[in-house]
């Protein structure tokens, strides 16, 4: 029995027809309808009707090629270009797009519709531009919520920054993991980032849910440890920590990785040990740990090919417990390894503004730490902290 998804009877619908193989064929209806309006439409009644869930990869791929057939045939697309004349400017022109191991996918410039700023000579930036300085709506922003709306997006969520601070805030992960941490300052954590908009909190699994209710919404992300500090867990019990914590609320997972077993040489067992918490956490943001201060040159290049190679989002360089901290030496060659597509994490030791940028230069698109405020303030860092 065929089973039809698509964006209803009226005029420029698309009709997706599927067998219980997993099969499909498109159908198409009347012309005229937005191109956001037929993909968007294809896509919730294909997830509505609970289809996706049984569908193996292969199966899910051939729906994608029908709806992209289909908008073909329809003159919305022709080759790689956007032809519609009557969508979105931001949806013309050339348009790249690739699938990234978490399931998010990634456009270039043109499918965003805007430029992204130039970084400085020498300098790593994989972050979305600022919003235009004549936006002053939107002028402290992370993204620019107009064209994300433009490009086709219903609801955006833009956290706006209630007291000044430098951009370098877009590039923290606003940390709280001493094991005496109490729940009052978890929710000061919480505010604190919602104020200055960091990109995240980070705490230990046991505050995330905490963390999630007041952080709703905001912008701000939600970021936990899994395997932590010393990574000696097994891949298994890595796999369960994520899956709790992403039911919990998460959005992002730190997880460490086996530092007995690259250090052993053993990067099978590396490998497999990442790729057990990536599969656990396919939609959602995966860091790799690898406490560089541990490590030599050799094993901190291994450790980052391990990490590509399993599909994490990140390399990091420390826990903060391991008895050393991020060196601009270490970033640069994390950066080298891993290329300019993949995210590093500088945390340990950067307490103050100048550090911080120093880790940006060298090629750092994240940065953990406790010592946020004085960072993006430029103020003078209390204790020594995360």
């Amino acid at each position: 029995m065929a089973v039809e998804y698509g964006t209803g009877a009226g005029p420029g619908s698309i009709v997706l027809v599927m067998d219980e193989g997993g099969s499909a064929r498109s159908v198409l209806k009347d012309e005229g309808a937005p191109i956001r309006t037929v993909i968007v439409g294809i896509v919730d009644s294909v997830v509505s009707g609970g289809k996706v869930k049984n569908m193996t990869e292969a199966q899910l791929k051939n729906v994608v090629e029908e709806v992209v057939k289909s908008l073909i045939a329809k003159g919305f697309l022709k080759g790689q270009n956007c032809e519609c004349e009557g969508g979105p400017k931001a949806l013309k022109g050339q348009i790249n797009t690739t699938i990234g191991s978490a399931g998010k996918v990634f456009g270039n410039s043109a499918s965003w519709g805007a430029k992204p700023a130039a970084p400085a000579k020498g300098q790593f930036s994989a972050l979305p531009p600022k919003a235009a300085a004549h936006d002053d709506e939107d002028e402290d922003a992370h993204v620019d919520a107009k064209i994300i709306q433009a490009a086709g997006a219903s609801r955006v969520s833009v956290c706006k920054p209630t007291k000044k601070g430098s951009d370098t805030a877009r590039y923290v992960d606003h940390t709280l993991l001493k094991p005496n941490a109490t729940q009052e300052e978890i929710g000061k954590l919480c505010d604190e980032a919602r104020n200055f908009c960091f990109a995240s909190v980070c705490v230990n699994p046991s505050y995330v849910a905490l963390s999630a209710q007041p952080l709703r919404g905001s912008g701000v992300k939600v970021c936990t440890v899994v395997g932590f500090p010393l990574g000696s867990t097994t891949p298994t019990v890595k796999a369960i920590e994520a899956r709790d914590a992403i039911a919990n609320g998460a959005d992002e997972i730190d997880m460490v990785i086996n530092i007995g077993a690259l250090k052993s040489g053993n990067d099978v067992v590396v490998y497999d040990d990442i790729k057990a918490v990536r599969d656990a956490t396919r939609g959602k943001v995966l860091k790799v740990i690898l406490e560089t201060s541990l490590l030599s040159n050799e094993e901190k290049v291994r450790a980052c090919v391990a990490s590509k190679k399993a599909g994490a989002d990140f390399v990091k360089t420390s826990t903060g417990f391991g008895g050393g901290g991020a060196t601009v030496e270490d970033i640069k060659l994390m950066r080298e390894t891993v290329g300019p597509l993949m995210g590093v994490k500088a945390s340990g030791g950067i307490r103050d503004a100048k550090i911080a940028a120093d880790m940006i230069a060298a090629g750092a698109t994240r940065l953990g730490t406790s010592a946020s405020i004085a960072i993006v303030t430029d103020a003078k860092s209390e204790g020594k902290g995360y």
